[in-house]
């Protein structure tokens, strides 16, 4: 799942950073590197590490799939939209496109 999700968002690029400031491999906001650094992570992960940028992906996305029973579609929902708000306003659009996307791409990568 985390490499579906990382190539859904990157391509699998560290340097990328998105125009709202998410970045590297696994395009993580700079809130939620702080969250990830002060709740999941230790030692903490540095942003512009590979491997703690995947990492740190990976953990979010665990924390996901806690928080929703292990529902990969709104644990992936959750990464791109955030869960608070795919609870409250449901699936935007744009995030069904997105969970389909990375669904089909972790059944590619033999997930």
């Amino acid at each position: 799942l985390a490499k579906a999700v990382a190539w859904q968002e990157s391509g699998w690029n560290n340097a990328l950073t998105s125009s709202t400031g998410a970045k590297g491999i696994m395009q993580v906001m700079p809130g939620t590197w702080s969250w990830i650094n002060s709740t999941l992570a230790r030692p903490p992960l540095q942003p512009s590490s590979a491997t703690d940028n995947v990492r740190a992906g990976s953990l979010l996305l665990r924390q996901l799939l806690q928080q929703t029973g292990g529902n990969e579609s709104m644990a992936i929902a959750g990464y791109y939209q955030g869960l608070g708000s795919v609870r409250q306003r449901g699936m935007y659009d744009d995030t069904k496109q997105y969970v389909s996307s990375v669904l089909a791409l972790k059944n590619r990568f033999g997930g």
